[in-house]
């Protein structure tokens, strides 16, 4: 018999509360019932983005509002500088290019962080860039990107930072108003403790002047629209009425446990990670700014990342994740976001010592587990 531990980086956990209620009878989604769900969530997603204009919702994963985002800031002959440090930076890239934006890529070494100057640099190079896209967390290669240094930075440029925080935010501290982020795009599936399918997007008063002079096609991903339907705690089109309901309660697990403290709790489960992957004498991927979101790692030589992914799922019920694009086969990423406590830690190091020491890679029994307990269980 196993039991099944998700430590993957999207989707996580859900917590009992948040199940229930999605478990709950479906009601209608022009319902007043509804409208009064909405209006709380609405505040609830206010003090989770530290923002005080509303956000909004799209019943979509991340990806989706990424779209939106693209869609609704730019216009045809329009230019954007997008950082590629990754994975997802590459994602902007690819939706910029579906619609037809001159896109100019800044290329950083995937598991490297990038300087805010890089991004003035660019902006002097090239002439009419409307749009900077960039991810506060790089899922793929576990870095923390410095939007707050590279919000301060732009602020007064004619040009709109947007944001992907989809595995940031609730993770990290992320201070929408205070750090001038235009656009932030985030998903349910991360920190945020639900199954994939809502996504959310946040939008500053100087954003929404891009918005209203932007000239690409949309329809579903309205922000105008959207907008306009909230203020009267309605959406545009159908709400995923039982996501929004779990989603309700993981708000209000939020503000009764402080974000602060959640963010603490997060920076102590990376740490203590970090900490054991070291002293399992492995080398973490991520070689500047890591982010307490994730545990990137460095499959050992002669061992391949997937192997390790496989072997944890299918003797030990562990998911973690492997790596992405050129990745694949050469890191392993253990999730420590979202509704994970100390003890699934514990589980997931013990575990791969033993994956390790099976695949001939030599770890002394317990010498990870050992750094987690020392900090975590003090």
């Amino acid at each position: 018999m196993l039991k099944h531990y998700l430590l993957t980086p999207g989707p996580t956990p859900v917590p009992p509360k948040a199940l229930l209620a999605m478990a709950s009878p479906v009601i209608h989604h022009r319902s007043l019932e509804f409208s009064q769900i909405l209006a709380e969530v609405k505040e609830g997603l206010k003090y989770l983005f530290q923002t005080r204009n509303d956000v909004l919702i799209f019943a979509a994963t991340g990806t989706g509002a990424m779209e939106g985002a693209v869609a609704n800031t730019l216009s045809p002959g329009d230019k954007a500088l997008v950082v590629r440090g990754g994975k997802f930076g590459e994602r902007w890239a690819e939706i910029c290019k579906a619609y037809g934006i001159e896109t100019i890529n800044l290329d950083i070494e995937w598991g490297r962080c990038i300087r805010p100057e890089q991004i003035l640099e660019y902006l002097r190079k090239y002439n009419g860039i409307k749009v900077v896209f960039i991810q506060a967390h790089e899922t793929s290669t576990g870095v923390k990107f410095p939007v707050k240094e590279i919000g301060e930075l732009i602020k007064d440029k004619d040009a709109i930072l947007v944001v992907d925080a989809i595995s940031a935010l609730g993770a990290m501290e992320l201070l929408v108003d205070q750090w001038n982020l235009d656009v932030v795009v985030a998903g349910s599936q991360k920190a945020l403790m639900l199954p994939p399918g809502l996504s959310f997007v946040s939008i500053s008063e100087r954003g929404w002047k891009w918005v209203e002079r932007s000239r690409l096609p949309k329809y579903y991903f309205d922000f105008k629209k959207e907008a306009e339907a909230l203020k009267r705690d309605q959406g545009a089109y159908t709400s995923a009425v039982s996501l929004i309901m779990g989603l309700l309660e993981n708000l209000r697990y939020i503000k009764e446990q402080g974000l602060d403290n959640i963010i603490e709790h997060h920076r102590r489960l990376s740490q203590a990670t970090k900490s054991a992957i070291k002293a399992m004498g492995l080398n973490l991927f991520t070689k500047e700014s890591p982010s307490e979101a994730l545990t990137a790692v460095e499959a050992p030589a002669g061992i391949n990342g997937q192997d390790i992914v496989r072997l944890l799922r299918e003797e030990h019920g562990i998911m973690i994740a492997g790596g992405q694009g050129r990745l694949k086969g050469k890191i392993f990423r253990i999730s420590h976001m979202g509704y994970i406590d100390k003890n699934e830690i514990i589980a997931v190091i013990s575990a791969l010592e033993a994956v390790l020491n099976k695949f001939g890679y030599p770890v002394k029994k317990g010498a990870g587990v050992r750094v987690v307990q020392e900090i975590l269980f003090d």
